[in-house]
């Protein structure tokens, strides 16, 4: 893997890259006659909004997520591939998985076949200034700095994610088996702290990580009491959360069925066997039956 988690150097990266072949004005906006990535803070942006760069930034983000992965989705004989479909479980053409760890290179995948999902929010989270004449990006901020949303700390960002994770799970019993993790590079903001937590209780997402290890030197919520939200600190703790869910026997299921039955459900399922995961087995088999 890459020794590398998110920072201001692969920001700058990404506009030096984008500058190739795009605009000034695609990429920053234009205020008193100079460049910002963002609209810096009691500066008035005249009504600008710049949508032109979302899908550079889509695009580089993906791409970034993937190199970075690729070696450990390596070690465990795995592929990490961008744009995964796979249409029994919602992924279309026109809305595919970001990127997955595969058991095969195709981009046409079955759903046994894919072994984790990353959905990526991803986008330019510090403030900079881009010198037209020398050519030159002078980074100015931190995501405080400015009037931006960047990444998780915006309500469209999460609540797509939330989205596309649900509509995966309720896709078919296939996606059952199959753990989601949300990648940013921001922290989140208090209004989501809860709603994390609840999605990671109850399965529908694994989590929602920020890899990025230290986006500002100010407060900012790091993790979340139940782990539903986490920053990525280096590599190695990357490696490990992440080798954690591919060993992991995971199985997502939801029902609303009456007390009565449920507890009629748990004693089939005790009765069934002694062996803890044929137990298991057992009771979704039921559950499903009564849902």
């Amino acid at each position: 893997m890459s020794n590398s988690l998110w920072n201001t150097a692969i920001e700058i990266s990404f506009f030096q890259e984008a500058l190739k072949n795009n605009s000034p004005e695609k990429l920053f906006y234009y205020i008193g006659q100079k460049y910002y990535a963002y609209v810096p803070k009691d500066t008035k942006n005249n009504g600008q909004t710049l949508q032109s760069r979302n899908a550079l930034i889509g695009d580089f983000t993906e791409k970034w997520c993937q190199e970075l992965l690729s070696p450990l989705a390596k070690e465990n004989s795995l592929y990490a591939i961008n744009g995964v479909v796979c249409e029994e479980i919602g992924l279309t053409k026109q809305s595919p998985a970001d990127l997955a760890f595969c058991t095969s290179s195709e981009t046409i995948q079955k759903p046994e076949n894919i072994k984790l999902i990353f959905e990526i929010k991803m986008s330019i989270v510090s403030n900079y200034e881009y010198d037209h004449q020398s050519n030159k990006i002078k980074y100015i901020g931190d995501y405080t700095s400015h009037q931006g949303n960047p990444s998780l700390l915006r309500s469209d960002s999460m609540l797509k994610a939330m989205g596309k994770a649900i509509a995966i799970r309720v896709s078919s019993p296939a996606s059952a088996s199959i753990p989601i993790i949300v990648l940013g590079n921001s922290p989140i903001s208090e209004s989501y702290k809860e709603k994390v937590d609840f999605l990671k209780s109850c399965g529908v997402i694994q989590g929602f990580w920020s890899l990025y290890p230290n986006p500002t030197e100010k407060h900012y919520i790091k993790e979340t009491p139940k782990q539903g939200f986490l920053t990525i600190e280096n590599i190695n703790m990357l490696k490990g959360y992440l080798t954690k869910i591919l060993n992991m026997k995971l199985l997502y299921f939801s029902s609303m069925i009456p007390k009565e039955k449920l507890g009629e459900i748990i004693r089939l399922a005790n009765e069934f066997s002694s062996d803890e995961e044929e137990k298991a087995i057992k009771f979704l088999e039921y559950l499903r039956e009564c849902s």
